[in-house]
Order: C-alpha cells, then sequence, then structure tokens
C-alpha cells in the first residue's frame, strides 16, 4: 500500500511540473523544454474591402468577391456609376444661375490654361452671390475627374485658388483628392485589376515589390508617392488596389500628401490672370519646398528602423 501511495503522489508531482492544462479551456499546453500553441484562424471576410489589410496575400491575389465580377459585369456596373455622374452633373448645370450668352460657352471641363481662366472670371462674377453653389460645383466636378481619373484636376486646383480664400481652397483639394481617390479605388477593385495587370504589368509590379517592402509604413510611403512625382496620381489610384494597399492609409496618405503640391498650384491660381503655361507655378522655391516634405514624410521610417534596431 505504502508503495501506491508513493506512485500516486509521483503521478501528481510529474504533472504539476508539466503545468499540463485542458487545450479546451487554453489555447497554450505547457511541458518541459516546450510550448506549444494552437494556431489562430484569421477570419479574412472582416476586412472584405480592404480598409486596414491589403486584399492580396502570398497564396492568392483575390480575396474578395468583387474580383470574382466578370468582366463584362464590371463594366456595365461602371458604366452605369459613371452615367449617373454624368446626371449628378447636369443637373447641377441646370441648377446654376441664368447666365449671360458669351459666357455660356465657357462654362465647361477645362482642359487647359485658357479655359480655366475663362471659367475662373465667369465664376468669380457669380461667386458672391452663389458662393455655396460655385463651391459645390468645383467640389463635384473635382471629385469626378479624380474617380474617373480624368485628366483637369491641376486646372482646378489653379481655380479654386483663384476663386477662395488660401485655406478653404487648400482644405477644399485635399478632400476632393482623398474621396475622389477613395472612389478610384473602389472602381479599380471592380475592374482596374484587369486593365492595370493587362497596359502596365511591369509597373505594377515593381510598385507591388516596393509596397511589400514598406508595409509597416504605407502611410508614410503613400505621403511619398502623392508629394513626388515619380508616379502619376491616376496610376496610383487605380493601381492601389490591385496590389494590396489598403483603402485607410491610402485615402490618409492622399489627403495628406496633396497638400504641397496643391499648395503651389493653389498659390498659382492667385495670379492665374498673369499664368501663361502650368509650368508658370513651378519655380526652384517650390521644388524644394515639396523635396523638403517628401523627406519629412521619410523621417518616422527612418526612427522607426532606427528604434527597431535598437531594441532588438
Amino acid at each position: 500500500m505504502n508503495a501506491n501511495n508513493a506512485r500516486r503522489r509521483n503521478s501528481r508531482a510529474r504533472n504539476t511540473q508539466g503545468d499540463i492544462q485542458d487545450p479546451y479551456i487554453s489555447s497554450t499546453v505547457r511541458i518541459p523544454h516546450q510550448t506549444i500553441t494552437k494556431p489562430r484562424i484569421r477570419n479574412i471576410r472582416t476586412d472584405c474591402i480592404g480598409l486596414f489589410h491589403p486584399l492580396t496575400n502570398s497564396t492568392t491575389s483575390v480575396t474578395t468577391s468583387a474580383e470574382d465580377l466578370s468582366t463584362s459585369k464590371a463594366l456595365i456596373l461602371v458604366g452605369i456609376i459613371f452615367v449617373s455622374s454624368l446626371l449628378a452633373l447636369g443637373l447641377l448645370y441646370k441648377q446654376f444661375p441664368d447666365l449671360e450668352e458669351h459666357e455660356k460657352q465657357h462654362l465647361h471641363l477645362p482642359w487647359d490654361l485658357e479655359d480655366a481662366k475663362h471659367l475662373g472670371l465667369v465664376l468669380d462674377r457669380y461667386k458672391e452671390k452663389y458662393f455655396y453653389e460655385v463651391l459645390f460645383g468645383v467640389f463635384l466636378v473635382y471629385i469626378f475627374l479624380q474617380t474617373f481619373a480624368i485628366p483637369g484636376s491641376i486646372f482646378l486646383s489653379i481655380l479654386s485658388g483663384f476663386l477662395f480664400p488660401f485655406y478653404l481652397a487648400l482644405l477644399l483639394v485635399c478632400c476632393c483628392s482623398a474621396i475622389g481617390a477613395s472612389l478610384c479605388f473602389f472602381l479599380s477593385n471592380l475592374l482596374g485589376k484587369k486593365l492595370v495587370k493587362k497596359f502596365f504589368p511591369e509597373k505594377a509590379e515593381q510598385w507591388a515589390k516596393a509596397v511589400t517592402k514598406h508595409k509597416n509604413n504605407l502611410l508614410n510611403y503613400m505621403i511619398f508617392l502623392r508629394v513626388t512625382p515619380f508616379l502619376p496620381n491616376w496610376f496610383i489610384n487605380m493601381s492601389a488596389p490591385v496590389i494590396g494597399v489598403p483603402l485607410v492609409p491610402f485615402a490618409l496618405g492622399t489627403f495628406i500628401g496633396v497638400a504641397p503640391p496643391s499648395f503651389v498650384a493653389i498659390k498659382a491660381g492667385q495670379t492665374l490672370h498673369t499664368l501663361t503655361s502650368t509650368s508658370d507655378a513651378w519655380s526652384w522655391t517650390s521644388v524644394t519646398v515639396l523635396s523638403v516634405f517628401a523627406l519629412i514624410s521619410l523621417v518616422p521610417v527612418f526612427l522607426k528602423d532606427k528604434l527597431r534596431e535598437k531594441f532588438e
């Protein structure tokens, strides 16, 4: 009997030393010299539009049902959105105050600096009495151009500087850029994957590698891309969801990153009547300012890497 009691005591002692717990109660089983952790299953559907995490991973390039749409269905959906946007702009045009006959010919999207000058003179005449109508009109048109990657937003930035106070114009341009780019993000998620891979495969692959490299600093990377002219904004808007850039750093990086270039354009708009080309807006001073902002956007990345090296 004493031998049996001794064996039971030894068995309890071994159980206590091993600290073995019911795996249904705890996800970790601790035994001497090793720790076994049950794998956790991530629910990839909780972020199906790529707000905080990429829409792609290393095993597959498609993790969202939006990509399952056929090309024809995606084209139809994008076409419906485009036509609806045009109808909204047409309704805005109908609600605009009556214009003189010679002014109506200038009320259209500005394709060059001369168009911007004529449109600015027309809108400036009505701005005093219809300030919010003019402001809302510029807001909608700017978002329309950004959403469908249509050239001409630079002229609206210059025009905003001509029509509105500086800080209001800057806030307007930054908001329109972020909203329009985010809408373009969703449209590209529907159709852009096929277009980007067909027409820009090499550039998309290069940027995808850069995004992977900077995955822990995507916000700063997006700010840097918006400040610098390395990639055109329309290409960034279309390819971002395709190569796995999440929406939140994309939109926030756009809002912050477009501010320095918009600063230059809005300042130029304050002397719109003297401009002969968009290149007149640029000077060595403006280039220096943009370079400084680009370097500032990289400072947090540098400091984070240094701190990581220090603690590792």
